[in-house]
């Protein structure tokens, strides 16, 4: 036995879809699995959680206790990754002291925000990032780990910080790694 499920074991999941060479572990948390779509060669590792609405291209790796709370739609395209501990939220609560705040609690007494977070192409979140909700990461973007991503990022471009900003312009030679992939 492996730690990942087999392509048996991954049917019985009931996934929305997924592609060829899927590897997910056995201690990944997966709900609402019927609204996770994976493409080729996507690998999940131990003690992520997915929930909700999730696209996920191809050739995309999702590392250890690394979380994605979709309520609001999470996409990522292929070549796209998130290193270790990493959380993507696309809803948030409102903290203001207006509404409760539990999903234990009545949806009349809370309320509930957010949209759909986008992570473009060649894309890379350094380990223990956190990206909010309505955001987009443009194509070829890598974020320095530790980083708060609350804002969409311009393509080709190296962020850090909280919040995260530019520092500067990110290579695209790893482009022509696609190109001879894709011959």
């Amino acid at each position: 036995m492996t730690s990942f499920y087999t392509e048996k074991e991954l049917l019985e999941l009931g996934l929305k879809r997924f592609g060829k060479n899927v590897l997910i572990s056995r201690k990944c948390s997966m709900y609402l699995p019927a609204t996770i779509s994976l493409g080729d060669h996507v690998r999940i590792d131990d003690f992520c959680v997915l929930s909700g609405e999730i696209t996920l291209g191809s050739h995309i790796h999702i590392a250890a206790y690394s979380a994605l709370y979709g309520a609001f739609g999470i996409e990522m395209e292929d070549y796209t990754g998130l290193s270790p501990r990493c959380s993507v939220f696309s809803a948030t609560d409102d903290f203001s002291g207006d509404y409760l705040i539990s999903p234990m609690v009545d949806e009349s007494k809370t309320r509930v925000t957010g949209g759909k977070v986008l992570i473009r192409k060649y894309a890379q979140i350094g380990s223990g990032s956190i990206i909010l909700p309505s955001v987009i990461i443009n194509e070829g973007v890598a974020v320095g780990a530790m980083s708060l991503v609350n804002k969409s990022l311009d393509e080709w471009g190296i962020y850090a910080g909280i919040p995260a900003k530019r520092i500067k312009e990110r290579k695209k030679g790893l482009l022509n790694f696609i190109q001879i992939d894709e011959q």
